[in-house]
Order: C-alpha cells, then sequence, then structure tokens
C-alpha cells in the first residue's frame, strides 16, 4: 500500500516537472529580441520566473528521492 501511494507521487512529480519545465521562458529572445524594448526585462516575469524555478527544483528532488528508494526496494519492507 505504502509503495503504491509512492508510486503515484512519483509519477505525478514526474507529470509536474515536465509541466514546469515546459512553462520556463526561454533565455533567449533570439530574433524577436532585437525589436523589443529593454524595459521588458525589469518587469514581474523575474519573480515569476523565480518562483517557478524553484518549483521545479523541489518537483526534482522529490522525483530523483522517490526514483532511489522506489527502486532500491527501501519502501517494499514498510
Amino acid at each position: 500500500m505504502l509503495q503504491t501511494t509512492f508510486t503515484w507521487i512519483w509519477l505525478s512529480s514526474g507529470v509536474l516537472l515536465v509541466i514546469s519545465v515546459l512553462l520556463h521562458s526561454p533565455k533567449g529572445d533570439g530574433m524577436g529580441g532585437l525589436a523589443s524594448s529593454g524595459s521588458s526585462m525589469f518587469s514581474s516575469a523575474r519573480s515569476a520566473e523565480a518562483t517557478l524555478n524553484r518549483i521545479s527544483w523541489t518537483l526534482l528532488a522529490i522525483f530523483l528521492g522517490l526514483a532511489v528508494a522506489l527502486s532500491a526496494g527501501w519502501l517494499k519492507g514498510a
């Protein structure tokens, strides 16, 4: 029962990790950055990106921690 619960948490954290990575804005603007003004770099998008970074790192830690615990079989006896 415990292993099944952690497996579902592991799977959902993997899906949420993919979604959070895809929500990140690209680092380079490419050719579109040539025409835009420089004031867009100092908007509230910076705090949104920082929050998204924290969410991504937390989901990564959960995903990797559960991957190790589930693959090692540490939860089978519990």
